[in-house]
């Protein structure tokens, strides 16, 4: 694990981590080059962390040396697994971060898009900085990955792995996310609303020939069938299930996971400008879907 320290513009301490997936290299393209462009040191108090997590597997090109990084979270520092140990060192290393943002790319179509555990104040000013349409809440999914275990964690699959659009995506998508926390302040952040779209379950693979007939946040008509191969037909028979990381080569063991479009996360700001806290506006806005 590789940690860069840069200044900020602002108060907060922030967080960039690139690199979990050692076969997504675009990650760490997008750290360096932050690391290259940012200064050394800022006109605040605060500061921008960059890191670079899993050297091992990117030097292999592999996901990962022992076990996937991003579900053996909170780790065991004891272990002879690499990533298991590396996971409470990298959570070390966030420890105290106001905002912490991880970039991942995918073998699943755009959009790119964000993803939390947790939806706090920061986490809210994360993702309606960014220049996403969609955040899945996997609050319900898993408790193993880095923004399950680590406060104020956003992760964001940037784009197709191995693609060019994601480096430059990711990279813009990191610029945003320091301007929004005032760690950048070369322009004024821009805020939107963002679509949430809560994570319901993993869709298997059974084997052969796979197909996967809807894309990604694509609403599915109840009846119709998502995703099929040998073994498995996914029959949807619900209205407002939304395919997630929709791939048919890209994962061994499942099609995507099913999501649900539940509310819409608001700016900063906007959701309590009358009085009520984010928190009671987030349960108004989800009452009322």
């Amino acid at each position: 694990m590789e940690t860069i320290e840069r200044g900020s513009a602002g108060s907060a301490r922030v967080a960039i981590v690139g690199g979990i997936h050692g076969d997504e290299p675009a990650g760490e393209r997008i750290v360096r080059r932050l690391a290259d462009e940012l200064d050394e040191v800022g006109t605040g108090s605060g500061s921008v962390r960059l890191i670079v997590a899993n050297e091992p597997a990117l030097a292999a090109g592999t996901r990962y040396t022992d076990a996937d990084l991003n579900r053996v979270f909170p780790g065991d520092p004891d272990s002879d697994e690499y990533e298991r140990a590396l996971a409470p060192r990298l959570a070390a290393e966030l420890e105290g971060m106001d905002a912490v943002l991880a970039l991942h790319t995918s073998h699943s179509a755009p959009p790119p898009f964000a993803i939390y555990s947790d939806p706090t104040d920061s986490v809210r000013r994360t993702v309606t900085g960014m220049p996403v349409e969609y955040v899945v809440d996997s609050g319900e999914l898993r408790s193993t990955t880095l923004d399950s275990v680590v406060p104020h964690t956003v992760s964001i699959e940037v784009g197709r792995q191995g693609s060019e659009e994601a480096v430059a995506f990711g990279y813009e998508a990191c610029l945003a996310f320091l301007r929004a926390h005032g760690a950048l302040d070369d322009e004024p952040p821009t805020f939107t609303e963002t679509t949430v779209v809560a994570g319901d379950e993993e869709v298997p693979k059974g084997g052969g020939e796979p197909r996967v007939h809807f894309a990604n946040f694509e609403a599915i008509p109840p009846g119709s069938v998502f995703a099929e191969d040998d073994v498995y037909t996914h029959r949807v028979e619900e209205e407002g299930v939304v395919p997630i990381l929709a791939s048919e080569h890209g994962y061994e063991e499942i099609f995507g996971i099913y999501g649900r479009v539940q509310s819409v996360m608001k700016p900063p700001g906007e959701a309590s400008a009358e009085g009520e806290s984010t928190e009671d506006a987030s349960t108004r806005e989800e009452s009322a879907e």
